[in-house]
């Protein structure tokens, strides 16, 4: 992706929707309207969907719990309960979803996701979030370590999500804690305290991958707490990027998928398209290159496991890996409003 394409996608982040096939509107992240990812949707249909698209998982909530209208919703595992819990969401008819078996089972492996009143979620695509660096500037020793990002000398020179969980998995990752389903509230606090030392070194918090991206192709920032995609955008624009998974506290894994809108404007049957389109395995070659992302389909991610970017941005690890699963709901309040007091200084 160019700079230019970056661009494009954060003025496309502040206008109401993309417009397109009037009959679905898909709300999510910037990036993911890549028809190679749905090619199925747009052979049938000759366009894609309209996307309206948001920054993070809790605007995308809070927006659609204010009235804002759409099909379809691409949230992280670990905003599921709460569309659920607001009475946003309904279930899927997985009898309309011809390759629903082919989902690995552990993308499933949860109550919030799956129960007797049926399957909520359909998980889509899964990625890292580990440290992207300038490997001209950074010594590879530097960033053997997630305190590299309390180093002096990166005073100014860090970046790190405008997301709460993300930020909170690192802060966990760097203070011993690997599991983020019962945290003590000793974790919490040495976590929140790494984390307000790490503030002091950032220069500024990312919206999204293409924001995180220009920081660093600008010489703004040369270390940053990255998502696959930040860093497939700077290899297209060659940049000196490297994406250290491995430092010795470990990195973060996440999964998203798609949620059904109760009483969405849209048309039923191309949400079940759409879905359809996305669970195809060729879907896993355009979310590859266009994102760097995995495919929750085992069907899907055997026609691309042998691709260098598998290999380097989504293979297994030896070092502790903290899973964004879904955690307790009171818990990520918390540390959501903990982070807003950390970005504001207190």
């Amino acid at each position: 992706m160019t700079l230019l394409r970056s661009t494009a996608i954060l003025l496309a982040i502040s206008a109401p929707a993309f417009a397109a096939d009037p009959e679905l509107t898909v709300f999510d992240w910037a990036g993911f309207e890549e028809p190679a990812i749905f090619a199925g949707y747009v052979e049938k249909y000759g366009s894609n969907p309209t996307y309206a698209f948001y920054g993070d998982d809790d605007e995308a909530f809070q927006k659609l719990a204010s009235g804002f209208k759409a099909d379809v919703v691409h949230p992280c595992s670990q905003m599921v309960s709460k569309y659920r819990d607001a009475g946003l969401i309904e279930p899927w008819d997985t009898s309309r979803i011809p390759a629903f078996d082919s989902i690995d089972p552990r993308f499933l492996d949860s109550e919030v996701f799956k129960d007797d009143e049926g399957v909520w979620y359909i998980p889509t695509d899964w990625g890292a979030t580990a440290i992207a660096y300038n490997t001209e500037t950074v010594p590879v020793e530097d960033v053997s370590t997630l305190q590299v990002f309390l180093d002096p000398k990166y005073q100014g020179r860090t970046s790190l999500p405008d997301s709460a969980d993300d930020v909170w998995a690192l802060a966990y990752l760097a203070t011993g804690t690997t599991d983020w389903e019962d945290v003590t509230d000793e974790q919490f606090q040495a976590a929140a305290d790494w984390l307000r030392q790490a503030h002091q070194n950032v220069a500024a918090y990312w919206a999204d991958p293409s924001e995180q991206a220009q920081l660093m192709a600008s010489g703004a920032v040369d270390i940053a707490w990255s998502w696959n995609d930040g860093v497939v955008y700077l290899q297209n624009d060659n940049y000196p990027v490297g994406f250290q998974r491995s430092p010795k506290e470990g990195s973060s894994t996440f999964f998203c998928g798609y949620v059904n809108v109760k009483n969405g404007p849209g048309s039923e049957d191309k949400a079940y398209d759409y879905i359809n389109a996305w669970l195809e395995p060729r879907a896993a070659r355009g979310l590859l290159d266009a994102i760097g992302y995995g495919h929750t389909s085992n069907a899907a991610m055997e026609t691309i496991k042998d691709d260098p970017a598998v290999q380097s941005g989504l293979s297994e690890l030896e070092v502790p890996v903290l899973a964004q699963t879904p955690n307790d709901p009171a818990q990520r309040e918390k540390q959501l409003a903990e982070f807003e007091k950390i970005k504001a200084g207190f």
